[in-house]
């Protein structure tokens, strides 16, 4: 089950306005999710490992913890926006984590992009504390975390929009219900899958048009309103003839989540040669140092055969 932005707003007014929502882990992701939050009219306690993203939020209105357990303490509803499957475990269950401090009814929308087996696994071992754990995977980028029209893929029923409604509502445009836990990371994957060889496709693109002589700028603007466009190029091109390699979504990250792809790929039976001799691309960019960059900086593996674009 999908709902639009404004079937999400109409959930919205049936949710809990005057509970905060928690977000633990303010990166890329997160720190714009709880802006919109914020800027939705929602309360927001949040927590991060790193105090000085942490004030940042705390200047423009949110309230801080000092653990995850402090958190699910303040609130009924938690965001988990961390990277890695341990660290996604120790949100929840270490020593000071969300279950330390959570009443029965707390719900955990995780946003991480892990092993769906192991957002199962979580999702057990939750239950019996009364703490409903679902992936809500997210799809759109840093820059539809920012701009708040993130697509939202949820592991669970609709019978969490109540719960959860006005956020999903603050940090995106589309809101689709898969049903059980795991099945959000899987559509996540997919959609993970496309974009990352996407952007392969879309550096070596670019560097034959280099090669070619053609004018980059024309070239970039010509692709957009023909049949080569896509949500990759529109957002890896342009970042590419500028140079910018700000973190968004990174090399590391990228070779993590085709980790996840092909994994997932290899027990349903299907080959994907894509997926897997791009992810060679992306180790490739690792191995000379920009695991941290964007992913469009994998242009530069491309460049050591040529002049930079």
């Amino acid at each position: 089950m999908s709902l639009s932005a404004n079937e999400a707003a109409r959930v919205k007014q049936t949710s809990p306005a005057a509970s905060p929502a928690g977000i633990i882990g303010l990166g890329a992701m997160g720190t714009p999710m709880a802006r919109n939050m914020l800027k939705a009219g929602i309360a927001v306690v949040v927590y991060d490992r790193d105090a000085s993203r942490m004030a940042a939020l705390q200047s423009a209105g949110a309230e801080c913890a000092d653990s995850s357990a402090e958190v699910a303490r303040r609130c009924t509803r938690t965001f988990c926006v961390v990277e890695t499957a341990a660290q996604v475990e120790e949100v929840m269950f270490g020593a000071a984590g969300i279950a330390a401090g959570a009443a029965a009814g707390h719900h955990v929308a995780c946003v991480s992009t892990i092993d769906r087996k192991i957002i199962r696994a979580l999702a057990e071992r939750a239950a019996p504390r009364g703490i409903t754990f679902f992936d809500a995977a997210v799809s759109g980028s840093t820059e539809g975390a920012i701009a708040g029209t993130l697509a939202i893929f949820v592991g669970a029923q609709d019978t969490v929009a109540p719960m959860l409604g006005d956020c999903f509502a603050a940090i995106g445009k589309h809101v689709f219900y898969m049903g059980a836990a795991g099945r959000g990371i899987e559509i996540k994957l997919l959609c993970n899958m496309l974009a990352q060889v996407n952007t392969i496709a879309v550096a070596e693109a670019l560097v034959m048009a280099k090669k070619a002589g053609l004018e980059l700028e024309t070239v970039i603007e010509a692709v957009k309103v023909s049949s080569g466009n896509s949500a990759a190029f529109e957002m890896r091109a342009p970042r590419m003839l500028r140079r910018d390699f700000t973190p968004g979504g990174t090399n590391d990250i990228s070779f993590k989540d085709q980790e996840l792809e092909t994994a997932f790929a290899k027990e349903l039976g299907v080959p994907v040669f894509m997926a897997s001799v791009t992810q060679q691309i992306y180790q490739i960019a690792r191995s000379m140092g920009l695991g941290k960059e964007d992913g469009s900086s994998v242009i530069k593996v491309y460049e050591r055969f040529d002049d930079p674009i």
